[in-house]
């Protein structure tokens, strides 16, 4: 019998092409919006409200680690956090346990 998806387990998620076309496009208007702004000057207030998403590039099929943060009574659908390998993470709903892109699964054991 498979273990119960809870709150604040970890599983490994599988990206999708949309999942990783959404996480490039993001990381890409980060740099595209870094290269067109003008520097702050000193004592002038920066700016904000913009949030940086940088990291290494992903592609389908890529597995990355996911914490579970909302669960479906009697189903295996979650929603997950992923902790993508940059400083961003992305957030999957209704996710099922398989083993395709798009769905999660239970680590191995070590």
């Amino acid at each position: 019998m498979s273990a119960v998806p809870s709150l604040g387990r970890i599983v490994h998620y599988q990206l999708t092409d949309e999942d990783a076309d959404d996480i490039n496009r993001r990381r890409d208007d980060y740099e595209a919006f870094q290269r067109s702004r003008t520097p702050v000057l000193p004592g002038q207030a920066g700016r904000d409200g913009h949030v940086a998403h940088v990291g290494t590039r992903v592609m389908a099929g890529n597995a990355f680690p996911a914490m579970i943060v909302r669960t479906y009574s009697g189903a295996t659908d979650v929603n997950l956090q992923v902790h993508l390998d940059g400083n961003d993470t992305y957030w999957v709903t209704s996710s099922i346990e398989g083993d395709q892109p798009g769905t999660w699964h239970w680590p191995p054991r070590a």
